[in-house]
């Protein structure tokens, strides 16, 4: 059974910074590209960053860029995501998406998810 647990959200002031992290167990880490998704109150969950397998490929929503940056450890089965200089706007519930196929910014391109992690931004 693929596993997908998320950390490191919480509650922060404008300006401020958060790393999420994801760690993927049941699966071989390294066979999977990775994506990061996010769910503001009363919308739809969106596209925000993912990495292919080797971590060679980045793409980012436009809202962060310049802003948030994904990474991967496959050593640690771990997939991040350094948020800078975050807005209230980037409030949500983060989730973190696994997929055996090539890296997509849509929802149904990935068949692996974590339980989501909430990051507040306060003015």
């Amino acid at each position: 059974q693929v596993r997908l647990v998320e950390s490191g959200g919480g509650l922060v002031q404008a300006g401020g910074s958060l790393r999420l992290s994801c760690v993927v167990s049941g699966r071989t880490f390294s066979s999977l590209g990775m994506g990061w998704f996010r769910q503001a109150p009363g919308k739809e969950r969106r596209f925000v960053a993912s990495i292919s397998r080797r971590g060679g490929d980045m793409y980012y929503v436009d809202s962060v860029k310049g802003r948030f940056t994904i990474s991967r450890e496959n050593a640690k089965d771990t997939v991040y995501l350094q948020m800078d200089s975050l807005k209230p706007e980037d409030t949500a519930v983060y989730y973190c998406a696994g997929t055996t196929s090539y890296v997509s910014k849509l929802k149904d391109g990935y068949e692996y998810w974590g339980q989501g992690e909430q990051v507040t931004v306060s003015e």
